[in-house]
């Protein structure tokens, strides 16, 4: 991993350019950096106020970080003298290289380099809000803090809204990577966390670049109690349409990201507001221990929404103990209902002390305490008349031990200033409820996450579906997997059904028949099931053989089962109710493999389906335990053939004891 200690926290700063570079001493100034700045600019004698120097050369000494803000052919020239001077490291402003197709140029700017760090290029740089050091050419919307979390953006113009919240998160670092030409996410996360100011990690990202140094940066941070949330956006990028198996179109590049950043123990979040909220609680508490949470309203209607929203999370709401139920109503009378939410009324309000005993009692024994409370605008209203409710709040999560959350209606109706004063207390106000729910949901993810030393199967480019791929055909492997162990049903395949007919009768009835060559038998029509025989007419058109199978009988349930190389995270193992209607009631789960059995067991069970594998309605139980064997066998033999892109089961049909491949499909690169 490269050193980035002296560009991340420089004590010198040079500034290469003209109006973009003006504005970076301009923010200098503006954020109070007490170290040096030096403009270097071949015909001006000042810029920004200050002196400049006419070449790299006539600087006192070579500076820890610089800002490049000149034209991507000068660049190049910058970062070769900035390396062989000693440099610290450098952000590459210019655009203009692999992203509009000049790999050659990118190649030569990381040649120049050498072991001299950089960021970018076509990057708008970094911000150090704890010392007041930015590489930054534009405004910003941040203030100096003396800790808080650090953000990294795969987009510019991201990092620059990221900057402009009023939620009051302190925000400690903030960078942008550009093209990751060299410095990539895994080098510029662990450096960031790192520093012993930054309280947790939050990413937006377009692409991971290095799955398995990820993962490694993932559970060093967990080793130091810091944690990492990320939006990662493309989600609806996959490509689907050509994909020759059901595995392919049910787990794209969204699904495998998706169990990539759950395996390591990334907080995966869907918007941005959700990912701040939830830096907000890792930056104040940490992960929360759990999903189970006690909300706190003052009205019917707050209870009731608060309820609906709760059912759309993994957000558990359990009833008050007997014990808790006893002391409320004590607490608060005989008018007052006691449940999960509790709408507390009006009885209470203003009396601090009486509001802290009956929140403290309420949220006890549970992983957060949720508090639906709206400040008044300042502006139009006396907001004195909230204050002891505010500090009931505070009291109560200091004596029950679990973290309390005010969470605001809507997100304005915490004002920033009141904001920054409750986090610097220890208490982390949430702006709106959807949000703040989901930030509570996402801050509970992190826990449950391994840190065993995981890492993905080696990343290598996979060949598109067609061309430099090929399809092995059923029988073909059918006779692999049996090799490694899956059963499959007795069968025998030839180029003609008049070559069959006599071999057929030596399985027993009812008999299936199978087109081979096609991707998509059932679609095509190639494929008869319940024959007794082979004597009627069943030609299939288009077909390059044919495969008569004994049909399982005794089934209980089905199965979809399928392995992908993936270019990132190595491979994705999608597990889901198989057959025919696969992709239309797409109820799978993924994960990345390695997966224990342990996992593949527990992924089974998050199935919408599952209670059709668990004896729904006195049905008999499939023997899920064949299953998660199969699958198993299945990452061991995509380990050991590493030609091998894809291997699907479709449909694995479950017995009460056992398990047998009825479909197969392997696709390998072509030799």
């Amino acid at each position: 991993m490269r050193v980035l200690e002296r560009l991340l926290r420089p004590k010198s700063i040079a500034v290469l350019g003209s109006g973009w570079a003006e504005n970076v001493v301009a923010q200098c100034d503006k954020m109070g950096f007490d170290g040096a700045v030096w403009p270097v600019h071949p015909r001006r004698e000042s810029l920004g106020g200050r002196r400049a120097f006419a070449s790299l050369a006539d600087l006192p000494s070579a500076p820890d970080a610089t800002f490049i803000g000149v034209n991507r052919q000068a660049t190049v020239d910058v970062v070769r003298a900035l390396s062989e001077m000693g440099a610290g490291g450098g952000v590459c402003f210019a655009s203009g290289w692999s992203e509009t197709g000049d790999h050659d140029l990118q190649a030569k700017l990381i040649s120049a380099a050498g072991d001299m760090p950089f960021l970018g290029p076509n990057c708008y740089g970094l911000i150090n809000f704890l010392d007041g050091a930015l590489l930054w050419p534009d405004q910003h919307g941040g203030r100096r803090v003396e800790r808080g979390v650090a953000l990294i953006s795969q987009s510019s113009n991201i990092a620059i809204n990221l900057t402009m919240q009023a939620r009051g998160l302190p925000i400690a670092y903030i960078a942008c990577l550009g093209n990751a030409a060299q410095t990539g996410l895994a080098d510029l996360g662990g450096a960031l966390l790192a520093d012993e100011r930054v309280t947790a990690l939050g990413l937006y990202l377009e692409g991971i670049d290095d799955a398995a140094a990820l993962a490694e940066i993932t559970e060093s941070a967990r080793r130091a109690g810091k944690h990492i949330v990320a939006l990662k956006s493309g989600k609806s990028d996959a490509a689907v349409a050509a994909a020759a198996s059901h595995t392919a179109a049910l787990a794209g590049d969204s699904a495998a990201a998706s169990a990539y950043l759950a395996r390591i123990g990334v907080a995966e979040v869907d918007t941005l507001d959700v990912l701040l909220e939830t830096l907000k609680i890792l930056h104040v508490h940490g992960p929360l221990p759990g999903h189970r949470v006690a909300a706190v309203c003052c009205s019917g209607g707050e209870a009731g929404l608060t309820a609906d929203l709760i059912a759309t999370t993994t957000l558990e709401a359990p009833p008050p103990s007997p014990t808790q139920r006893q002391a409320l109503s004590e607490q608060l009378g005989p008018l007052v209902t006691i449940a999960n939410p509790l709408d507390y009324h009006t009885f209470i309000w203003g009396d601090r002390s009486k509001m802290t005993e009956v929140f403290a009692t309420m949220i006890a024994d549970y992983d957060a305490g949720l508090f639906l409370f709206d400040w008044p605008r300042p502006d139009r209203c006396d907001p004195s008349s909230f204050l002891p409710g505010l500090e009931a709040i505070e009291a109560a999560g200091r004596r029950s031990g679990t973290p309390a959350f005010p969470i605001a209606s809507l997100p304005e109706n915490f004002d920033e200033a009141l904001a920054v004063s409750l986090i610097e207390r220890g208490v982390a106000p949430l702006m709106g409820m959807e949000t703040g729910l989901r930030a509570v949901q996402a801050a509970a993810e992190p826990g449950g996450a391994a840190g065993d030393g995981w890492r993905p199967w080696p990343a290598k480019p996979t060949p598109p579906d067609t061309g430099e791929a090929s399809i092995l055909s059923e029988q073909h492997a059918k006779d692999m997997l049996r090799l490694w162990g899956v059963d499959v049903p007795n069968g025998i395949g030839g180029p003609t059904l008049e070559g069959l007919r006599p071999l057929a009768k030596t399985l027993r009835a009812p008999l299936a028949l199978k087109g081979l060559g096609l991707a998509h038998k059932t679609e095509a029509g190639a494929v008869r099931l319940g024959l007794s025989n082979l004597d009627n007419e069943l030609e299939m058109p288009g077909v390059s053989g044919y495969l008569v199978e004994e049909m399982i009988v005794g089934g209980v349930a089905e199965l979809l089962i399928g392995l992908r190389r993936d270019p990132i995270y190595g491979a994705s193992l999608t597990l889901g109710i198989g057959g025919v209607e696969a992709e239309l009631l797409a109820d799978t789960v993924t994960l990345i493999a390695p997966a224990t059995p342990a996992e593949i067991a527990a992924a089974l069970r998050r199935l919408r389906l599952w209670p059709l594998l668990d004896g729904y309605r006195g049905r008999p139980k499939a023997d899920v335990g064949a299953a998660v064997a199969v699958a198993g066998k299945l990452q061991e033999l995509m380990a050991a053939r590493p030609e091998l892109l894809e291997i699907e089961i479709n449909p694995l049909i479950l017995r009460a004891d056992g398990a047998v491949a009825v479909d197969a499909l392997i696709r390998q690169e072509t030799s």
